[in-house]
């Protein structure tokens, strides 16, 4: 298997508040031992979560199992839904301010079907 060096553009900000929620987070439950430290399990994620990886390329990558990675992915997006506002709060945000810039993410898609006649 061959490795290679990546970079993901998001800020070392991103990685460092990633980080301490889920430093935070294994304090709460009490988690005596993990496979990876906090910082790489908040760089697995985000490495999923930005690029898209998949599973089994982040579990060559780290050094890990599959079902590790998908448990360490699945906490870190549990963990970022609980901070998320809700709905209802992120409106009452958009009302109080003059701008607001919607994300508005592409998606790949077939569009081929849609073009032929029935």
């Amino acid at each position: 298997m061959l490795v290679y060096p990546s970079s993901i553009d998001l800020s070392s900000g991103t990685l460092s508040y990633l980080s301490t929620r889920l430093r935070g987070r294994r304090r709460e439950i009490g988690t005596r031992w993990r496979r990876l430290p906090v910082g790489r399990q908040a760089l697995l994620a985000l490495a999923h979560l930005r690029c898209g990886d998949t599973y089994a390329r982040l579990a060559a990558g780290f050094g890990i199992g599959v079902a590790t990675v998908y448990r360490y992915i699945r906490e870190v997006i549990d963990l970022l839904a609980a901070v998320a506002p809700t709905l209802t709060e992120a409106m009452k945000t958009v009302r109080a301010k003059a701008f607001v810039i919607l994300d508005g993410t592409l998606l790949p898609i077939d569009r081929i079907a849609a073009d032929t006649p029935y």
